[in-house]
């Protein structure tokens, strides 16, 4: 029996000691593997560079490297007048040197631990591509030169993967948000519903009833080269949310009834999942008026400012019928330039060329010159009575832009490194009731985003791509020489006012400056 005890005590001792040999074994291992904030500096808290140089109103985030679980993080800089810094983003904001410290305090075998770490940053003025120059014409509308910029980055929840459009990218509450704060401060009014009263009085007259509505959008990317009507391309168009929250607010907020609008581009072919997204609940009765079912009012011809040969180009009768015209359009670049408010009209004519009428009415001949003081074709629809004439509101779909109309959108060549979109979507909304204040913005932000001029160069350092703002602020005395007219032989006196900011990182215009005339631009940021 002893000896039968001391086997199984033995073998008890051997089981024990196998035991402890393999939980050390495992202690080692996991004390190889898990980050260790102490003295080697292998695995302490560090920030991602040591550098970094930046352009005035361009911004750049730091990260920090082994960052604790719990760790608190406080950044300031040297220097706020030349760089700023918030949570890790740093923006250049005038040229000079600037030091971004970030104090990181964490525990570390119970004691509480504070790493100071830093970043040199060097800002070097952005050029300015556009000259400088007192503002061209008179500012229009019930505020004259306003043009509100409303920004919310949680408008937009993509991942920069598949289709841009797909609408659970997007947030309608806070979209329709945005619409309304902006007609709001247009129209300066605490609501929207009398701010669109405003709106609507201040173009036709208070007497004039609120009839029919035309919605210009710019379906460019959709039914390019066929009738497809799945809109199932990556390059852009109107955006399908941001379309119903103005659509919802014209309904609930102006009144209009569903049936007495009518949503065109009479070149392309609407997505079918836009039509049903758009007409859907207290939206029924909506219209859609695209390339298939698009009717030419022989009545109206468009009648230009300058005699050049190409095809005879109609109105749609949508538009002539209408009381109303909405200007819809995209910021973002084109293969010419840009394609702003003015240019979203190329697809408000009718002519034998059913998928391309642009290049029907030979149109392209004028925007691929890249000079100043010639002709513009855009002036003359911006002066037509029967689109200018008619429109109450200009506004930019400013929510995921794209660096020209043939671009296919993905995440990395639609996230802007502007402040404050610090390499976010732009997540905006621009409107405006002056055609010429509203564009001229537009120019400002695409020539100083480098995502849009590293991928366009008919953009980058072309400052000639303003020609039809220098042509439509000055219309009364244009730099060409051209007498523009409305389309029915009337003179055109005033379009709107055109200048630049004074510099990208203020952005202020000279009605923000106190000045009696220019551009106003009203900043709501969240």
């Amino acid at each position: 029996m002893e000896g039968g005890t001391s086997v199984r005590k033995n073998n008890r001792q051997l089981y024990e000691k196998k035991i402890i040999s393999v939980l050390l074994a495992v202690i080692f291992i996991l004390s190889s593997t898990l980050p260790v904030y102490g003295a080697s500096g292998k695995n302490t808290p560090a920030l991602s560079t040591k550098k970094i140089t930046l352009r005035t109103g361009i911004s750049k985030s730091i990260k920090i490297k082994n960052n604790p679980a719990g760790a608190k993080a406080t950044w300031k800089s040297s220097n706020k007048k030349v760089a700023s810094v918030r949570g890790g983003t740093v923006t250049g904001r005038k040229e000079g040197k600037a030091v971004i410290t970030c104090k990181v305090t964490y525990r570390e075998s119970g004691k509480k631990v504070t790493k100071k770490l830093q970043t040199k940053v060097t800002v070097k003025k952005t050029k300015a591509v556009y000259p400088e120059h007192k503002p061209y014409g008179k500012g229009v509308g019930v505020k004259p030169g306003r043009v509100v910029w409303s920004h919310n980055p949680k408008a937009v929840k993509w991942n920069g993967k598949g289709y841009w459009w797909k609408t659970e990218h997007f947030k309608e509450k806070i979209i329709l948000k945005m619409v309304r704060e902006s007609i709001s401060s247009l129209g300066g009014a605490k609501k929207p519903e009398k701010a669109w009263k405003k709106l609507f009085a201040a173009k036709n007259g208070k007497n004039k009833a609120r009839k029919k509505i035309a919605i210009k959008a710019n379906i460019n990317g959709s039914g390019v080269f066929d009738d497809d009507d799945s809109g199932r391309t990556k390059m852009s168009y109107t955006n399908p949310v941001l379309l119903r929250c103005l659509l919802l607010s014209l309904v609930k907020d102006a009144g209009i009834k569903p049936s007495d609008i009518t949503v065109y581009d009479v070149s392309r072919i609407f997505p079918e999942y836009m039509i049903g997204l758009c007409t859907a609940g207290e939206l029924k009765g909506v219209k859609f008026t695209g390339r298939k079912n698009g009717t030419a009012d022989k009545s109206k011809q468009i009648r230009w400012s300058y005699p050049f040969k190409g095809a005879v180009n109609y109105l749609p009768t949508c538009v002539t019928e209408a009381d109303y015209v909405i200007n819809l359009a995209n910021l973002k670049g084109h293969s010419y330039g840009i394609t702003l408010c003015g240019k979203n009209h190329f697809g408000s004519f009718i002519n034998g060329n059913a998928m391309r009428p642009p290049e029907g009415a030979n149109l392209h001949q004028f925007l691929t010159m890249d000079e100043m003081g010639i002709y513009s074709p855009l002036v003359d629809l911006m002066a037509n009575k029967e689109l200018g004439g008619k429109t109450v509101l200009y506004m930019l779909d400013a929510l995921i832009c794209a660096p020209s109309e043939g671009d296919d959108i993905i995440g990395k060549n639609a996230k802007w490194k502007q402040y404050p979109f610090n390499g976010g979507y732009t997540s905006s909304v621009f409107v405006s009731q002056d055609p010429v204040a509203i564009d001229s913005v537009g120019a400002d932000f695409l020539m100083n985003e480098p995502a849009v001029t590293n991928n366009n160069d008919s953009l980058k350092n072309n400052a000639t791509v303003e020609n039809y703002l220098h042509e439509a602020g000055l219309v009364k005395n244009a730099p060409s020489g051209i007498v523009y007219q409305n389309g029915s032989g009337k003179k055109v006196s005033n379009l709107g006012v055109h200048e630049h900011w004074n510099n990208p990182v203020d952005r202020k215009y000279s009605r923000n400056r106190g000045k009696k005339e220019g551009i106003e631009l009203i900043q709501i940021l969240h």
